[in-house]
């Protein structure tokens, strides 16, 4: 009698795992199909670099660049990010001749590239680090 009763809570527990490592299976999948990289394809864009679930504030994975993007808490901006150690209307980047150069408009905090506090407008190269307030990014450009 006992044997029986062991085996079958021995299965039982094999079943229970089997579930649980198909779960994380499911949730990993889910998180990377979540991913939009379509629109990421031939464009420049800015990669969140902090993970997502140590901020306090919803902040997406992947920002794609137009010809003049501003940056900051206000909702009249193209990215907004409610940090509040960001300004309401905290930087702009523009693209001029196939190259995007980022400029601080005056914020508070400031805006640091590679960091490195930026006073003036700044050429973006593949691969800076532009972090303002608790956020920083990686600049991926696609020429």
């Amino acid at each position: 009698m006992f044997n029986i009763v062991s085996l079958i809570f021995k299965y039982i527990f094999i079943i229970i795992i089997y579930l649980f490592i198909l779960s994380i299976i499911r949730l990993i999948y889910l998180d990377i199909k979540g991913i939009d990289t379509k629109a990421l394809n031939n464009a420049s864009y800015l990669k969140l670099v902090n993970r997502k679930d140590t901020l306090p504030f919803k902040v997406k994975e992947y920002y794609p660049l137009d010809k003049e993007v501003y940056l900051g808490r206000g909702k009249d901006n193209q990215i907004v990010i409610r940090d509040p150690y960001i300004s309401k209307r905290h930087l702009k980047i523009v693209e001029d001749e196939g190259n995007y150069y980022l400029e601080d408009l005056g914020s508070a905090n400031g805006t640091y590239i590679n960091e490195e506090r930026i006073l003036d407008v700044v050429k973006l190269k593949n691969g800076d680090r532009i972090r303002v307030g608790q956020i920083e990014f990686l600049y991926v450009g696609r020429e």
